[in-house]
């Protein structure tokens, strides 16, 4: 009997032990937590979407320097201008990232400049067509993202139903993403052929995270039905791009119509990330660098919410949550 769960093929094509991913998620993952999860035996991405080159050039020197083991950068095509897009494909390339998970549209170019160079993509889709559309154009393996997962969420379908689709359209190997958080709901998706987890919320509520301790609280105080699928926070995203959140002032319809007119002056400043205002509507979550009104934030959460019990450090989740998943499987 297994006290920690086998690898799998997704394990050895991105060189982890445990067949657990840590979501890219924008933000939120940055060197401290990837370096803690992978340490601990899963993988993890640096959530990098639409960030500067210094950032990620630091955060992945950062991770580096903390851990031998390979690790990702996650990026996001269709919601980063094209001249940074470029650049930021080519700073992956010359810093030899050894995996790049994409998501959203599938960009066939930014696929093979990546795979041409050397690194293994992924990438998350929403739909079986988008499945086929990404294995198509190169990707090595594909994250089935179901509607219950928390932060930018692609397709409509359940996760069950979705993953059960991918795996029968794909000839890659398929990780299942969206509202799984504890080992239970590992064990779930593995079982069902799965060959990884991921997990974002769970992992948001540790000290690693670069989440703001605002953030991590209101996960752990929040239940399933406190999350919302919601197209309110939509700055500097393309249109028609839903999010989960935690229900707050905006979700409610306290702050005014999202997609009203803006006032003269622009946009309303809720906070700033070190001389950056951030907006309201906006798609950005509370982090450690930010002041401001958080509440008036987006609250990313998956509907696994409710089984975070609290903060924790990252390598103990891992290890909880793989330590779970392998007992729940054993039996």
């Amino acid at each position: 009997m297994h006290d920690t769960l086998p690898p799998t093929d997704l394990c050895r094509l991105l060189g982890c032990r445990l067949p657990l991913l840590l979501a890219g998620m924008g933000g939120v993952a940055r060197s401290e937590l990837v370096a803690a999860v992978t340490g601990a035996g899963a993988f993890g991405f640096l959530g990098m979407v639409r960030e500067p080159l210094a950032l990620i050039e630091r955060e992945v020197a950062q991770v580096r320097a903390r851990t031998g083991l390979p690790f990702g950068v996650n990026l996001i095509p269709a919601a980063t201008p094209a001249p940074l897009l470029r650049e930021q494909v080519g700073l992956c390339i010359t810093l030899r990232v050894p995996v790049v998970c994409l998501f959203w549209d599938v960009d066939r170019a930014v696929v093979e400049r990546l795979r041409g160079a050397g690194i293994t993509v992924v990438h998350q889709v929403g739909s079986v067509q988008d499945a086929l559309d990404a294995q198509e154009a190169g990707a090595q393996a594909l994250i089935a993202q179901g509607v219950e997962a928390g932060g930018h969420v692609r397709g409509r379908q359940p996760l069950a139903g979705l993953l059960a689709g991918v795996l029968a359209a794909a000839r890659v190997p398929v990780a299942a993403a969206g509202g799984l958080a504890d080992g239970r709901d590992v064990a779930r998706v593995l079982a069902a052929g799965a060959q990884a987890a991921v997990l974002g919320t769970a992992l948001i509520a540790t000290h690693e995270s670069f989440a703001h301790d605002y953030h991590k609280r209101r996960l752990v105080a929040a239940r399933a039905g406190d999350t919302v699928l919601t197209e309110d926070f939509h700055v500097n995203w393309p249109p028609h791009a839903a999010v989960r959140v935690l229900r707050n002032s905006v979700t409610r319809g306290e702050r005014g119509d999202p997609f009203g007119p803006a006032p003269a002056t622009g946009r309303t400043v809720i906070g700033e990330e070190e001389g950056r205002p951030i907006h309201l509507f906006g798609t950005d979550s509370p982090l450690r660098s930010m002041t401001g009104d958080f509440e008036a934030m987006a609250l990313y959460a998956g509907r696994g919410v409710d089984r975070i019990a609290g903060v924790e450090p990252a390598a103990d989740c891992v290890r909880r949550i793989a330590a779970e998943a392998a007992a729940q499987l054993a039996r």
